[in-house]
């Protein structure tokens, strides 16, 4: 059977064995500008096992971790505030991204644009898709970045440190990653689905789901009797 997540997870292995701390650097910056998903669930206790066996010193496996992480979300934040005005309009049917979207998402940032940038750095997925609503937003580019490195090294740490006790189990870990295909798939179905109906007006927009309500007909204004 394919397995996805075990596919990425040979190329990933294949980069960090024969390109080394250049090839770290590089898929820590495509995972965190989010296209194509890299997961660094995968990427970083793999660097662990590779700290583990002398490839690589822990201090620099972190640290090129950290900056590739840097590198990808300040790409992710530059097309998000260079597009800011070229995706106005984008979209299709009801989903169309219209002024006062960007303008919540203005009140939104600059009220809690810290917090939002540090804490989802600790979340999988969104970490790699937060940097595009802050670039947008129009995020301070020196206190984005404060808070992405602030955010992204625990999250870094912490996965390349247990892929450092892993050891040598790393690779009846990597068997079981097969586990998530699954959900995976089915995570991926669900929000073509969900999308495809709101498209379609079946769904309104936003979360959670519900029913279009149908847009009431105009009355034809009743025709004056003559006298």
């Amino acid at each position: 059977m394919f397995s996805f997540i075990g596919s990425v997870s040979d190329v990933i292995v294949t980069v960090l064995r024969t390109v080394g701390l250049p090839g770290l650097l590089a898929l820590m910056a495509v995972e965190s500008f989010g296209i194509p998903p890299l997961p660094s669930e995968v990427i970083l206790p793999f660097t662990g096992f590779l700290v583990a066996d002398g490839t690589f010193s822990f201090a620099g496996a972190i640290s090129v971790a950290i900056l590739g992480g840097l590198i990808g979300a300040y790409a992710a934040y530059a097309v998000g505030r260079w597009w800011r005005h070229r995706i106005t309009g984008l979209g299709i049917g009801k989903l169309r991204l219209e002024p006062r979207h960007l303008e919540r998402v203005d009140r939104y940032f600059a009220r809690h644009g810290e917090a939002t940038v540090g804490l989802a750095r600790l979340v999988p997925v969104i970490r790699s898709y937060v940097s595009y609503p802050a670039g947008t937003a129009k995020m301070e580019p020196f206190r984005f970045g404060v808070y992405t490195v602030l955010g992204a090294t625990p999250f870094t740490v912490a996965l390349i440190y247990a892929g450092f006790l892993l050891g040598s189990s790393w690779a009846a870990v990597s068997a079981d990653l097969a586990l998530l295909n699954i959900p995976l798939v089915a995570l991926i179905v669900f929000v073509v689905v969900f999308l495809a109906l709101q498209v379609a007006g079946v769904l309104a927009p936003g979360w959670p789901p519900r029913r279009a309500h149908p847009k009431a007909e105009p009355t034809a204004p009743l025709a004056e009797t003559p006298r």
